[in-house]
């Protein structure tokens, strides 16, 4: 296992900012960890990384334990915090030449990190030049600079506009390829776009741990139903395998069912057996936004 975390806590005063989580990150994979703020994710972040310590429970990175052998974490761990720390009056080679020395790594590593994260067309600027978009790619280019087996990246893509997302989004795919990558974000449709998996904390505890591809793979429909009439939310309860339902606007309602089977024809009988017309009836997809809001009560 490249991450393997066992009943994990830890603590802000009176606040339990982790409390016993366990989960495991296999060799190769992306992995999206999402939460409201203050759920517990940069605290997790901070404590894979050795900035700080759990007060009970394992974290173990690449096989190092990270409250007994943080070096050894450290030299195996790639770490983009989300408040990017760059010299902005350093040249980009000179910032990376500068950590190059205390990584100990040979200086013809620069150059490759460099064309890996497309730095190349602004490499010979000082980091203060730069755009958001570039400057992330720097802290990028650092966090690989030693080449580690595990990136762990919080908020990578803050700040940045449409197309520069593109760009570090297919920038953290290709790095995927050959390490294991923690992502913490908040915007649902990167994870989407990047992981493999998810895995969502709320109050410091996770309450998903899925692939993507089965996160929204079950056996549960949302259909979005206009009927010709104002009807009682009495009537609607009625409905088989109905989990939930929202009145969205007038004769608009929104239907959550879980059920092996298609459930739009029941939806059109029930119309037809209460004097209703069906005006429309769509099925939506329950992507990760819906998932997430079902998990956390958001």
């Amino acid at each position: 296992m490249s991450i393997e975390v066992t009943a994990l806590s830890k603590s802000y005063g009176a606040q339990k900012a982790l409390n016993s989580i366990s989960f495991s990150v296999e060799k190769g994979e992306i992995v999206g960890f999402l939460g409201p703020n203050g759920a517990g994710k940069s605290t997790l972040m901070k404590i894979l990384t050795t900035y700080i310590n759990a007060d009970s429970g394992v974290a173990v990175v690449n096989g190092f334990d990270v409250s007994t052998d943080e070096l050894s974490v450290q030299k195996s761990v790639g770490y983009l915090p989300e408040h990017n720390p760059l010299y902005l009056d350093l040249y980009v080679k000179e910032y990376l030449a500068f950590n190059a020395d205390i990584h100990k790594v040979a200086k013809s590593r620069i150059q490759e990190v460099i064309e890996l994260t497309g730095l190349t067309p602004e490499s010979h600027k000082k980091i203060g030049q730069l755009s958001k978009g570039y400057r992330q790619r720097v802290g990028l280019a650092n966090a690989l600079l030693h080449n580690p087996d595990v990136l762990i990246l919080d908020e990578p893509t803050t700040g940045l506009d449409p197309n520069q997302l593109v760009e570090i989004r297919q920038l953290i795919k290709n790095v995927g390829k050959d390490k294991t990558v923690f992502l913490s974000t908040h915007i649902m449709q990167e994870v989407e776009a990047i992981c493999d998996r998810v895995i969502i904390i709320d109050k410091g505890v996770i309450v998903t741990d899925k692939k993507l591809n089965q996160i929204t793979a079950d056996n549960q429909q949302v259909l979005e139903v206009e009927f010709d009439f104002k009807i009682e939310e009495q009537l609607i309860a009625q409905l088989p395998n109905l989990v939930s339902y929202k009145n969205i606007h007038d004769m608009i309602w929104e239907l959550t069912f879980v059920a092996d089977k298609d459930m739009r024809p029941a939806v059109f009988d029930f119309a037809q057996e209460n004097g209703l017309k069906t005006l429309q009836l769509n099925q939506k997809n329950k992507n990760l936004e819906a998932v997430f809001r079902d998990v956390t009560g958001r």
